[in-house]
């Protein structure tokens, strides 16, 4: 082979660009990939979170005009809870306290939701209270980051879930009447 003909291919092989899309790609498309699987898995957990907080509105609606009070009690309220969050939410998953008080300051005075080592919601009591009275209704949601690169940055427990909490203070209606 002569030094010319040498010189052609390496001039050649510099100059050829088939395979650069391909690397290219390789060292772009997988964080590419791990970005959209990132922006879906937030998408959920938002909307997981805004699932959260319109179930406990229309549970604590329920509570409000007197219907869990003068009707079902705590089934009233779960059934009412889950209706709206089981699109996305486990109904088993979802954990609630319901707490009578005496005044909107008791409520500001209530200490904060506490967790145990599982990050389950302690003291899960359930007073619906009764007329005019006020009421703290709080529900948790641990909810499971499926993307391994997405649990270290969305978890905010130490572990793989991301616990979500939606606190309403209401006072119920005047829901008794005399005939």
């Amino acid at each position: 082979m002569s030094d010319n003909s040498l010189d052609k291919n390496i001039k050649t092989w510099r100059y050829n660009r088939d395979g650069s899309t391909a690397v290219e790609f390789a060292l772009i498309g997988i964080p590419f990939i791990f970005m959209v699987i990132g922006i879906v898995e937030m998408a959920l957990m938002f909307t997981a979170q805004s699932l959260l907080e319109a179930s406990t509105a229309e549970a604590a609606r329920q509570i409000r005009i007197g219907a869990v009070q003068q009707g079902g009690g705590e089934d009233e309220f779960i059934e009412s809870l889950c209706d709206y969050a089981s699109v996305l939410i486990p109904c088993g998953d979802l954990q609630y306290q319901v707490v009578s008080m005496d005044s909107f300051e008791d409520a500001a005075d209530f200490p904060d939701a506490s967790f145990d080592e599982n990050g389950d919601l302690e003291d899960q009591q359930f007073d619906a209270g009764g007329v005019s009275d006020v009421v703290m209704i709080r529900t948790a949601y641990k909810y499971p980051i499926k993307t391994p690169m997405m649990q270290l940055i969305l978890s905010n427990n130490g572990d793989q879930n991301r616990l979500m909490l939606s606190t309403i203070v209401l006072q119920t209606e005047p829901y008794e009447f005399e005939n």
